[in-house]
């Protein structure tokens, strides 16, 4: 049975917001979002400068002023958001609704906790609306399309991750019977610690075999590790090759009623909800 076809219950005001803050097909909205990544950025420049310990000396009042101006900046936004959608809690609890929240506590935990503030480079992670926000369609395409596929093949993914924990953990306890501890080979665990970093071609050097026989087989594992890293690339190669022949036609509307995103160009409704878009 089809869904139901909702009506927006956003009074006149509150869909206005929502135009401005979710939408980036209109003017007014494309210039907000640009407008917030100025301020993301002017942020995170301020956060990183306040970590040189010279300008910090020097600049401290006026940083700690700014990081204010901008936390209460971005936590209007964020109650704007909530109140601009008919299911708050859709918001609040998606991968943008968590990210904005904690892009702003840091600041006020500043008030208890010495040195959260450094937290508030997550803000970074804000600047993907980037794709959203400037209207690349075609990134916004392709970007669903590699989260497509790594959600169809995270069944593969980790039956491989596993596979590589349990050849980790027998190769670790090998080299834990063949080598010393003189090596570094001290226990199990750190044993287990050195395949890893030696099945990823990571090789800190901080842990090497001295026998020949552990030689040998360090050898051996290396080679393993070209193999193996190669795996989970064509498992998402495969899974991308096959969404990405399937056309889609993604646009920025952004439902008023649960603020979901991703729907088709000439959608009416949400594919979510059944609210009207």
């Amino acid at each position: 049975m089809s869904k139901a076809i909702k009506k927006s219950n956003l009074k006149p005001w509150q869909e206005k917001i929502h135009e401005v803050i979710f939408e980036a097909d209109t003017f007014a909205g494309k210039t907000f979002d640009i407008g917030l990544l100025i301020a993301i950025i002017v942020s995170i420049i301020i956060v990183m400068l306040e970590s040189v310990p010279s300008l910090n000396e020097k600049y401290h009042d006026s940083f700690y002023l700014t990081e204010w101006i901008f936390t209460i900046i971005f936590t209007l936004e964020y109650v704007a958001r909530i109140i601009s959608i008919g299911k708050p809690n859709k918001y609040i609890l998606s991968f943008y609704g968590i990210i904005d929240l904690l892009s702003i506590l840091p600041t006020y935990l500043g008030l208890f906790i010495i040195g959260s503030q450094s937290l508030m480079v997550i803000r970074a992670v804000r600047l993907l609306r980037i794709f959203r926000i400037l209207k690349l369609a075609r990134f916004v395409k392709e970007s669903k399309t590699l989260g497509d596929s790594i959600k169809a093949s995270r069944h593969r993914i980790l039956v491989f991750l596993l596979a590589v924990l349990t050849l980790s953990t027998i190769l670790g306890t090998i080299m834990y019977l063949v080598e010393s501890s003189e090596a570094g080979f001290t226990s199990i665990p750190r044993s287990i610690y050195w395949a890893i970093i030696t099945l990823t071609t990571v090789g800190y050097g901080d842990i090497a075999p001295i026998t020949p026989m552990g030689q040998f087989i360090a050898s051996i594992v290396m080679i393993m590790g070209y193999a193996i890293l190669a795996v989970p690339t064509g498992i998402i190669t495969s899974e991308f090759i096959k969404t990405n022949n399937q056309p889609q036609k993604i646009s920025t509307k952004s439902c008023n009623e649960c603020s979901s995103e991703g729907h088709d160009e000439d959608a009416i409704h949400c594919k979510y909800c059944g609210a009207e878009l």
